[in-house]
């Protein structure tokens, strides 16, 4: 799963041609790269493992396609999950004077081990007709469609499994689409219901540097809350290996440049996801909500 995102796009329209080009055998080189349309902000969006991968091919794309692009800010993938269990019961009935729409899904929203906090997951547990099996790859569908954005920050929720263990059905006016909107319905009762966090990825951060400069190398972790996990020194210089939210990690390479004279080198790897500090949390909530707030129309004075 890519753990960043940037804006992408020629700068040039006359290379969007080599652009496609460019996009179609690097993607297919590399899976963790990812080109894909971001609807809401109708941008096209680049998703990689890291912003200097995310550089690597912005340079390839000019180098070897004559198609210079340029960069947005770089954005982290943050994830939603549920932190306990919540159980789901909805009735979706519409009558509109033709066919009508009915549905009932009876289940609990869960949440995965901390080892699959990246995964999401479908079960069906019912026994008997109240939910037909040829409705329940709707009441999937639905799930899984909700997943891709959520209530809490819009962020992608991961990390929960979806158990459906009963329902009910009317004989004529029972669909699987109609379970596809029963479902979707439930999760967000499940996301007001329930309790929410968010997740952020962590970074295995390894950096090699003068031993002299060691000292201000520990404050810059620390500043980032970096978490320390090994060390090791060999004749005049030093190793630190700490995990470091990705979303600190932004600026680090200049910061380390000035506090080594230019010296100090560093590499980056995903880890895995945690929960986001408490500050990280409430700042994408807030915009979440800023984005979606309705703005307030002044009325005439009369």
């Amino acid at each position: 799963e890519p753990v960043i995102s940037m804006s992408i796009k020629p700068i040039d329209k006359k290379s969007e041609n080599n652009f496609g080009k460019a996009v179609q055998r690097f993607t297919k080189e590399d899976p963790t790269y990812r080109i894909w349309f971001d609807n809401e902000n109708k941008e096209t969006i680049a998703s990689g493992m890291g912003e200097l991968h995310l550089e690597i091919y912005a340079q390839r794309m000019e180098r070897e396609y004559n198609c210079k692009v340029e960069m947005g800010k770089p954005r982290v993938s943050f994830k939603e999950t549920l932190l306990e269990p919540v159980e789901y019961d909805h009735w979706h009935r519409k009558q509109s004077g033709g066919r009508g729409e009915y549905a009932r899904v009876i289940g609990v929203m869960e949440p995965l081990p901390a080892e699959e906090n990246t995964l999401v997951e479908f079960k069906d547990v019912t026994t008997g007709t109240n939910v037909p099996k040829p409705f329940v790859p709707g009441v999937k569908k639905g799930f899984l469609d909700s997943c891709d954005k959520g209530w809490l920050a819009g962020q992608k929720v991961t990390g929960v499994r979806m158990i459906l263990k009963d329902g009910a059905h009317h004989i004529v006016d029972s669909s699987e689409w109609a379970f596809y909107q029963a479902s979707q319905s439930a999760f967000k009762e499940c996301c007001e219901d329930g309790k929410w966090i968010i997740l952020e990825p962590i970074m295995t951060v390894e950096v090699n540097i003068p031993s002299e400069f060691t000292t201000p190398l520990f404050g810059l972790l620390n500043k980032r809350s970096g978490l320390i996990i090994g060390q090791d020194g060999r004749d005049d210089w030093y190793t630190v290996e700490a995990e470091v939210p990705l979303n600190n990690m932004f600026g680090f390479s200049s910061e380390l440049r000035g506090i080594s004279q230019g010296k100090g080198e560093y590499t980056m790897e995903y880890c895995r996801y945690s929960p986001a500090s408490p500050e990280t949390q409430a700042r994408l909530v807030q915009e979440f909500n800023d984005k979606n707030a309705e703005p307030v129309v002044k009325g005439k004075k009369k």
